[in-house]
């Protein structure tokens, strides 16, 4: 039975489509976002600008997203984490179905509805340690199952979990607010649980601990460097 009720939700996913900063005036330092472009910006002009460690947000369209969104009453219902910028442009990891992986800047944000897309950083900057480490500790992730059941404890990942332990492990900064299912989904009074209901086989999962999202992009530890939309 567990095993249908994993491939079922598979199938209904891909059914409905799924460094330290540097800070004196005498370092070469890249241009801010908050500076340069404020609200809109290439995604070249973006990339230019992003360190390892800096935490990505989009807005993608599939059914159990959009959910994902409306539940957090929050526009942004996916998110990656920058590993590289050695290249010509950032490499963003992240867990997406069917396994999580590494893909680059552009087509990370191509996904996103309308360009639409946020970035935040660490208010301390990290170190070059702390960078190499972001990137060994998203590439043990990598290649894992995405989880359709968004459970903060299951052998699998999926997106928020993914970015929040990958920061944790290489900075030892743990962002996000973890909550039961039961508080999640009755924090929003407006919330349909139909979709869940059915999403869950009619057993929704309450006391299943998980992390969104929305409370990464609202954690008090990071700051947003760029909130807006970015496009070719």
């Amino acid at each position: 039975m567990t095993f249908i009720s994993t491939f079922l939700k598979s199938q209904l996913v891909a059914t409905v489509c799924l460094c330290m900063t540097c800070w004196n005036a005498q370092a070469q330092s890249k241009p801010t976002i908050e500076t340069t472009f404020p609200n809109e910006a290439t995604i070249a002009q973006l990339g230019d600008t992003l360190n390892v460690g800096d935490v990505v947000f989009i807005q993608v369209t599939p059914l159990p997203f959009r959910e994902v969104s409306a539940v957090t009453q929050s526009w942004t219902n996916h998110v990656g984490i920058v590993v590289d910028v050695s290249g010509s442009e950032p490499i963003i990891a992240e867990s997406t179905f069917p396994f999580s992986r590494t893909t680059t800047l552009s087509r990370f944000l191509a996904r996103s509805e309308k360009g639409r897309v946020a970035v935040s950083r660490l208010s301390t900057p990290l170190t070059d340690a702390q960078k190499k480490d972001i990137w060994f500790a998203s590439k043990k992730r990598l290649g894992i199952f995405y989880d359709t059941g968004f459970n903060l404890h299951s052998s699998r990942e999926f997106c928020s979990r993914y970015v929040r332990e990958v920061l944790a492990e290489a900075t030892g900064v743990t962002i996000g607010e973890v909550v039961t299912f039961k508080q999640l989904l009755t924090s929003n009074p407006e919330t349909k649980l139909t979709f869940w209901r059915i999403w869950y086989f009619g057993n929704i999962p309450w006391q299943r601990k998980t992390v969104s999202p929305a409370s990464l992009l609202q954690s008090n530890l990071m700051h947003i460097v760029f909130d807006g939309f970015a496009s070719q």
